[in-house]
C-alpha cells in the first residue's frame, strides 16, 4: 500500500533515507524522500511548492513548483504549470513542464503542453502533443538537437519507399 512508503525517515523506492547515509539529511533538496502523497480520489487547486519528492495520483489545478521531483501517478490528472527538478509522469498532464534535470515519460502518460529540459525519457505509448526543447530549463538558446533513433526495419521501409520513387520517376520520363 502507498501509504507505508509516505513521510520522512522511511525507506522508499525513490531513496534510502535510514540512518545508512548520513551525508544526506531528510531535509535537503535532492534526497528524494516521499514527503507528500495526495491520493486517488483527492482534488487540490492553487499553488503547490515543495524540496523534496511529491506524488499525486489524485486532480490537481493551478501551479507546480519543486526543488526536487514530481511523481504523477497514472491516475493523476494535473492541470498546471510544472517547473522541478526531475518530472515523473505516468498520468495526464495539461500544461507545460520546466525540468532543470529530466522529464521521465511512462508509456501511460498524456501530454498537452510544451516541454523544456536537458533530458527527455519517453516509453513507447506515451503521447506528446506540443513542443519539445531539449538544453537546460533557463537557456532555451542552447538546446541539443534531438537524434532519431533507426531500427534495421525503418531503415528497409525507406529504402522500398526510395525504389518505389524512383521507380515512378523513371516510368513518367519513358512516357514523356
Amino acid at each position: 500500500m502507498a501509504i507505508n512508503a509516505f513521510g520522512r525517515g522511511r525507506e522508499t523506492d525513490f531513496d534510502s533515507q535510514s540512518g545508512s547515509n548520513p551525508s544526506a539529511p531528510s531535509s535537503s533538496p535532492g534526497s528524494g524522500g516521499l514527503t507528500a502523497f495526495i491520493d486517488q480520489g483527492s482534488e487540490f487547486e492553487g499553488k503547490l511548492s515543495f524540496r523534496d519528492t511529491v506524488r499525486i495520483d489524485g486532480r490537481f489545478h493551478g501551479e507546480i513548483t519543486s526543488e526536487n521531483t514530481l511523481i504523477i501517478g497514472e491516475s493523476g490528472d494535473i492541470e498546471a504549470e510544472i517547473r522541478s527538478n526531475t518530472v515523473v509522469v505516468s498520468g495526464s498532464v495539461n500544461g507545460n513542464i520546466i525540468a532543470k534535470a529530466k522529464v521521465v515519460l511512462h508509456k501511460t502518460a498524456r501530454i498537452a503542453g510544451d516541454i523544456q529540459a536537458p533530458s527527455l525519457v519517453v516509453e513507447e505509448g506515451a503521447v506528446i502533443t506540443g513542443k519539445i526543447i531539449m538544453g537546460g530549463a533557463s537557456s532555451p538558446k542552447s538546446a541539443a538537437s534531438l537524434k532519431a533513433v533507426v531500427t534495421k526495419n525503418d531503415t528497409h521501409a525507406k529504402n522500398d519507399a526510395h525504389a518505389k520513387n524512383d521507380a515512378k520517376k523513371d516510368a513518367s520520363s519513358t512516357d514523356a
